[in-house]
């Protein structure tokens, strides 16, 4: 995600946001290609195009009081809040440092692998509607959230991945269904090329890609680690949580519904990276240079199925790398488009991604 600078962004018009959330315009019809899919995939996002519908003729007024809603209050009823997924936070002592992690569910695995700069947090959702079909394990990365990587330790996507070769090994699990978003998808594909043999399936969302990698937005944060400077801008948005959900911010920027982004959200992702500014500076660094470079001879010869889930309002990466994904990988299961979602939609959106897995998976509701 961008690095802002924290000024307040100017009212937005509802034509401006219709613009910013690629939501359809009033008496134009949704493309096929924008949004094709077949009965089961309609049934699935129901709920995201009524909201697109909604939005499509709802006034500013109308989606500010909408956004609003929830920021400051209790998580859903049903739904893993901050204390419980902190408690159950496990470590794993590896090679590469002492890596956080959570463990539920039970059977077959699945490797849930989270953005920048969140943490496995933004996997809550999903965990609740699938640790009965799956043993779901979800590390924190180095560099993010409560892992704590060891002095010197590399942070790039290659030893990331190694990391989590590491992290499969000490918890005696052979092969996973992989689950990714935004730099997930980098590591997520990086084990795919090079452990293929321990992935049984793959869902990739918005995220890294060979062409794409890193993204032209990242290029900010990474000139700002390198001055030692980024990891300063944490601190603001944890004092002032709706600057976070502005434009140009965390929030405003990578959530299709910032103001359903709570306080304590902000504070279980922002807080660790406030509190270890040398750390978060060099997993800044880190995403300099693309280490994807080179991988797609490999992906070609994936045979595990990958599905693609793809928000349309996503302004980070390119609107044209679901596509790319589609024809890279042999055993493809199509492209989903979801009609002005962002990058972290998957957090918003749990029931989307769970039934996406539940059909990828072959398992009942």
């Amino acid at each position: 995600m961008p690095a802002g600078n924290g000024a307040a962004a100017p009212p937005t018009s509802p034509s401006s946001l219709r613009h910013r959330l690629a939501l359809p315009v009033p008496g134009q019809p949704i493309s096929t290609r924008e949004f094709s899919m077949d009965r089961r995939n309609f049934l699935l996002t129901a709920g995201t195009l009524a909201a697109a519908i909604v939005a499509r003729g709802a006034t500013a007024a109308r989606f500010a009081a909408d956004h609003a809603d929830g920021a400051g209050g209790p998580p859903p009823a049903g739904e893993t809040g901050v204390a419980a997924f902190a408690a159950e936070r496990r470590f794993a002592h590896l090679p590469q440092g002492r890596i956080a992690y959570v463990d539920r569910g039970r059977g077959a695995a699945a490797l849930f692998l989270h953005g920048f700069p969140l943490n496995g947090y933004q996997w809550r959702g999903a965990l609740d509607r699938l640790s009965m079909h799956r043993r779901c394990i979800v590390p924190d990365v180095m560099g993010l959230g409560y892992s704590e990587p060891g002095p010197g330790q590399d942070l790039r996507a290659p030893a990331q991945a190694r990391m989590i070769v590491s992290l499969l090994d000490r918890l005696d699990i052979g092969s996973v269904d992989l689950v990714a978003n935004d730099s997930g998808c980098a590591i997520a594909q990086l084990l795919l090329a090079r452990h293929g043999q321990r992935v049984r399936s793959a869902l990739l969302t918005n995220g890294d890609t060979e062409p794409d990698c890193p993204p032209q937005a990242v290029l900010g944060v990474i000139e700002a680690a390198k001055a030692g400077t980024f990891a300063d801008s944490f601190k603001p948005c944890l004092d002032d949580k709706d600057l976070c959900r502005r434009p140009g911010q965390l929030g405003g920027d990578t959530f299709t519904f910032p103001g359903r982004l709570r306080d304590d959200t902000i504070d279980m992702y922002l807080a660790p990276l406030a509190a270890h500014p040398a750390r978060s500076n060099a997993y800044g660094r880190a995403a300099e240079g693309n280490p994807l470079a080179g991988i797609s001879t490999a992906l070609r010869r994936v045979k595990a199925p990958v599905r693609i889930v793809w928000g349309t309002g996503d302004t980070i990466f390119k609107p044209d790398m679901p596509d790319y994904l589609d024809r890279l990988f042999p055993n493809s299961r199509g492209v989903l488009r979801v009609p002005g979602a962002k990058l972290f939609f998957p957090e918003e959106f749990p029931d989307l991604i769970a039934g996406e897995l539940r059909t990828l998976w072959g398992v009942d509701g």
